[in-house]
């Protein structure tokens, strides 16, 4: 295994502390839960670095990136749904949505990267998690409320992206 692919995987290691923490979610705890959210989510960015620098790109890695992205990001929507600060109805529309990308990247014969969108997709949604875990006060919870549903909508946008130009594809074949 590689470099990168060692940093994709440790990522995974944080996510269990993040869940710790959030679900007592003190002021302290929901600060302690920011620092581990944001270093995790930073490896996402490391680990794509050393990949593309030092030729350490494999089908593995490319695998297993947007999967850790995937747990990461959806573990910390359901224990902000338990927190009551999401409704679950919206993380339902991103699960959904990386279910079905996840599914039709199962059935393709070579593994892609994520385009631009994806990559949007994941950017916005880590600020919005990162936003929503913050312990700032309750003026701040209707504009995080907004930028979660702006994150729901740019997930759904880059699905409809990714699988939009492919069954056009599939359909002139």
């Amino acid at each position: 295994m590689t470099l990168a692919t060692w940093i994709t995987f440790s990522r995974l290691l944080g996510i269990p502390f993040l869940l710790y923490f959030l679900h007592d979610p003190t002021p302290t705890h929901r600060w302690v839960s920011l620092a581990i959210f944001l270093v995790v989510a930073s490896t996402d960015w490391l680990d794509g670095y050393i990949a593309r620098r030092f030729d350490q790109v494999t089908d593995l890695g490319k695998f297993l990136d947007p999967l850790v992205d995937k747990l990461l990001v959806l573990g910390a929507f359901l224990a902000l749904i338990e927190l009551q600060q999401v409704p679950a109805w919206g993380v339902f529309l991103i699960l959904a949505r990386e279910l079905t990308i996840a599914g039709w990247r199962v059935s393709q014969t070579t593994i892609s990267g994520a385009n631009i969108w994806g990559k949007l997709k994941t950017v916005t949604q880590i600020g919005v998690i990162a936003l929503l875990i913050s312990p700032f006060s309750a003026q701040w919870r209707f504009p995080s409320l907004i930028a979660f549903w702006v994150a729901v909508a740019i997930t759904l946008v880059s699905g409809m992206i990714y699988l939009l130009p492919r069954a056009t594809a599939e359909e002139k074949v």
